[in-house]
Formats: structure tokens, C-alpha cells, sequence
């Protein structure tokens, strides 16, 4: 079998001469296990080609490789992995004697049992993949965010890739949030009440640690994320879920002992419900009449492209009793573990404070990177790039659910990348999304997302931003056809 002449590249900013590159790469390839025994490689003419490099270079890489045994010649037909190629030795763990820790003494906080929706590691070989919050590689800015990275580890900014930062975060990164990311959310905010988080989630934990205590009660929505359902109920702290309606969280079912409300007004998770901008000022009211204070959660509001989205909940705050949560994970991409919160200067202390007791800050060099791509405008491009193209895998998701029948609970009205869906009440989804698999179709079951013991199993969520618009009306006439056998 031969090995793939696409499967070779050399890097931008490799380090030796271009023989010795090449050298590397097939050597490691080996050493690493991609490349086997007895597979050939490509010709020299066919692998010069593909890398723009002379062929007396390719030559000469696999001469060396030859003579050191990593490569055999058979008469014309080429050259091949050998028998005698360097493998990397094996480990042998050393044997370890029998554990006595008793560890359901030892641990005294348990943690597995939250809920958690499991995205399989290789989605991205589902044919029908409905998963919400990946990044589509067809829509990222690969080659601009390489160059920013780049660009981050050049001599200029030596001290914003080493330094230690203490408690403090990358001002140039903070500086582009201040000026361009709030005013568009109807914010304005000074370098001393904005913090850099490890996503939303870390933001959520900082503010629930601040804020809550034993003696404190918290209110979440229900349905809600179920991560900081989880996150919350492993506090000391009593948890109130409300359950929402079309307009989102209703000001009016608060109880009067609440302390902190945690909210998503801009697109509800997961219903995608817009809370309107009268109930947001009722929230309010009722927010100050109780003393209580208020976490914004406002993820996806880059992605309404249906419309303009509404001013965040924390532009409308004359109080300060706000905290507002915003994340790049959606519109970058998730694994970039990057967001920030917004609250008065004496809440961020605090945060600060907590944080550099955690982690100190997040890692500088992603900091300044994502400081260049966004102040060099390749967000903005981004962003319009990803609203198109949403905006056509909606309106095919559309179709097809009116085609195939299926009913909505909740679709955006401004955008977003999923919709909430509900099959009839004796459908267990989390059974079913299962048995989707075997099609290779990839839903996620609504179930986690609700509270209490008897959560509802017939509701699910379908996202579209990782799934090809070809594929999204086969893919929903496979879930409806399963839906109708139950």
C-alpha cells in the first residue's frame, strides 16, 4: 500500500534546510507508527511536486534515509518503509504495589455524576452530524489565526508570551473588548471592570463563588445549561430552577429569598428564546426589589443573522447589579477556552483575586493572539463569513423539518446554530439519539438540560453549524423516520 503523497507538508517557519526537513518528516512519520512496514512512498518526482521543492532534493532526503535504514529501494519500483527502520522502544510500566486508599472515604466531594452531553471524538465522521458548539474547519480563518499566532511569538511581544501576568490579562486584548466588543452589546465598560476567563464556564464558577454562600439562594432557568445546574448544586447554596416560556425567564415566578438570578435573555439555552426588552426591565425591577443580583450569560449573540440582536441585559443596568459573561468560544472555536466578564471594579477585584488563586490567568500567548485577530479585523470577516453561511443551513434545517414533520420548540428568532425540538411525549430521545448513531446521525437528547427527577425525555436539540447543507434534509428524514417507529 502507498502512503498518500497529501499526507506530506513542510512547515512555514521550519527549522534546517529543506533536504533535512524532509528528512524529519518521514522519519518521524515512522518512528511515530503512520508509516508502515513494507508501505511505499511516493515517487521523488511525485513528492518534489507536491512540495514545490527540486527533486534532487527529494532524492538526496531519501538517500539519507536509506543508508540509515529507514527506507529500502526495490530496483525501479520505488522506496519503501524497511524492515530495519529505528522503531521507539517500548514502555514497560514498573509493577506497583496493591492501593489500601478507601476512597469513598477519601474523597469527600464527588463530581462524575453531573450531567454531561458526551460529544463522540470523531463526530466528524458522522455523515449527519447535528452537533451544536464544534467548529466547521470549512468556516474557520485557519491560515489568519496562524499568522496572528505567529505574530504572537515574535520578538516584539516577548513579554506577552513569558511574562507572568500575576492577576492581570494581556491589554491589548482587553483594550479591543473595552472599545469594540461591548458598545455593539450596548455596554460600556473601563480596563478595571473586565476580566479574561477560561470560557463561560470558568466565568460562571468565579461568579457563583463570589456571590453565593450556604446561606444564599440561586435561581436558574429550567431548561437551563446543565453544567451550571451542575456546578451550582455542588455548592452549600439552595437552587431554585424556574421554568421558562417563550419570552425566557418570567420576573414574576422569582421567590422573594433569591440572591442571585442566572439568566441567558439574548438566546435562551437551550430553547433560544429572546426575552423582550419590556420583561428585561420587569427583570430588573424585580431584581433590585429582592436585592438580588444577576449573571448574564450572553452566548451566540454574534450569530443573529436573522436580525439585529437585542442590547444585552447589562447595558440596560443602572445599578451595577449585573455581571455579564461573553465567550469566543462559539465564534471562534471552542477548545480556544477564552471569554471575560464585566462588573463593577469591586466585584472584578474579587474575581481577579480568585482567579490568580486558580490558574493566575490564561495562558498569554492565546491572549495576544486572539488580540490580533481581532483588532486586525479577521473576526469581524469571520463572523459575516459564519452568519451566510448559518443562514443557509437554517433555511435548509427549515425546510426539511417542514417537509419531514417534525415540530420546534424554540427556534431563534434572531439566529444561533441549533434549534430546540420536541418529539411526543412517549419518545425517549436519549434511546433514540442512540440508535441515530448506527445511521450516523448525531443529535443531542434534551433531557440533561431540565431539572429535578423527572425530567422530560422527549425533547432534543439539532445544531447546525457543523453539518453540511446537503446533508441536513436526509439527515432530518432519518430522525423523523425514527421518531414515527417509536
Amino acid at each position: 500500500m502507498g502512503i498518500s503523497v497529501d499526507t506530506f507538508f513542510l512547515e512555514l517557519n521550519g527549522q534546517g534546510t529543506l533536504q533535512a526537513q524532509i528528512q524529519q518528516m518521514i522519519a518521524e512519520g515512522i518512528l511515530s507508527g503512520r508509516f508502515h512496514v513494507g508501505e511505499k512512498l511516493p515517487s521523488s518526482r511525485k513528492l518534489a511536486s507536491h512540495l514545490g521543492v527540486s527533486r534532487i532534493t527529494v532524492t538526496l532526503a531519501y538517500t539519507e534515509l536509506l543508508a540509515n535504514d529507514y527506507l529500502t529501494a526495490r530496483g525501479r519500483s520505488g522506496y519503501y518503509v524497511s524492515e530495519n527502520a529505528p522503531v521507539p522502544p517500548k514502555y514497560t510500566p514498573i509493577q506497583r504495589g496493591t492501593e489500601t486508599v478507601d476512597w469513598d472515604k477519601a474523597l469527600a466531594r464527588r463530581f462524575v455524576d453531573s450531567d454531561v452531553l458526551p460529544k463522540p471524538w470523531n463526530w466528524r465522521d458522522y455523515t449527519y452530524p447535528f452537533i451544536y458548539g464544534q467548529a466547521d474547519r470549512t468556516l474557520f480563518d485557519h491560515a489568519n489565526w496562524r499568522l496572528c499566532a505567529v505574530r504572537a511569538l515574535g520578538h516584539k511581544d516577548f513579554e506577552s508570551l513569558t511574562r507572568d501576568y500575576v492577576d492581570q490579562d494581556d491589554p491589548l486584548l482587553i483594550e479591543f473588548i473595552a472599545r469594540h466588543t461591548l458598545p455593539r452589546r450596548g455596554i460600556s465598560a473601563r480596563p478595571e471592570e473586565i476580566l479574561i476567563t477560561l470560557g463561560a464556564q470558568n466565568a460562571l464558577w468565579l461568579a457563583s463563588r463570589i456571590l453565593l454562600t450556604h446561606n444564599h439562594t440561586a435561581v436558574i432557568e429550567d431548561p437551563c445549561y446543565y453544567a451550571l445546574r451542575s456546578l451550582l448544586n455542588h455548592w452549600d447554596c439552595a437552587v431554585v430552577p424556574i421554568g421558562v416560556d417563550k419570552d425566557g425567564l418570567p420576573p414574576e415566578a422569582l421567590p422573594d429569598e433569591t440572591d442571585v438570578i442566572f439568566t441567558t435573555p439574548s438566546h435562551q439555552s437551550p430553547t433560544t428564546a429572546t426575552m423582550p426588552i419590556t420583561r428585561r426591565r420587569q427583570l430588573l425591577d424585580r431584581a433590585r426589589d429582592l436585592d438580588a443580583m444577576v449573571v448574564e450569560d450572553d452566548y451566540e449573540f454574534e450569530m443573529a443573522f436573522l436580525g439585529a440582536p437585542s442590547p444585552a441585559l447589562k447595558s440596560m443596568d443602572r445599578d451595577g447589579r449585573v455581571i455579564y459573561v461573553g465567550s469566543f468560544s462559539k465564534s471562534l472555536f471552542p477548545g480556544l477556552r477564552l471569554g471575560y466578564m464585566v462588573g463593577s471594579e469591586p466585584f472584578i477585584r474579587e474575581a481577579r483575586a480568585l482567579r490568580s488563586l486558580v490558574l493566575r490567568h490564561p495562558p498569554g500567548h492565546i491572549q495576544r493572539t486572539a488580540a490580533y485577530f481581532l483588532s486586525l479585523g479577521h473576526y469581524d470577516a469571520q463572523i459575516r463569513r459564519m452568519s451566510k453561511e448559518l443562514s443557509k443551513r437554517r433555511d435548509a434545517m427549515d425546510k426539511a423539518i417542514d417537509e419531514y414533520g417534525l415540530s420546534v420548540a424554540g427556534r431563534g428568532v434572531m439566529g444561533g446554530s441549533s434549534m430546540w425540538m420536541s418529539a411526543p411525549e412517549h419518545v425517549d430521545m436519549s434511546q433514540l439519539a442512540r440508535s441515530l448513531q448506527i445511521q450516523s446521525v448525531h443529535i443531542e437528547p434534551g433531557a440533561p438540560f431540565f431539572a429535578g427527577p423527572d425530567r422530560p425525555q422527549n425533547f432534543y436539540r439539532l445544531g447546525y453549524s457543523s453539518i453540511a447543507p446537503d446533508r441536513i434534509a436526509p439527515g432530518v428524514k432519518l430522525i423523523a423516520d425514527a421518531i414515527q417507529t417509536q
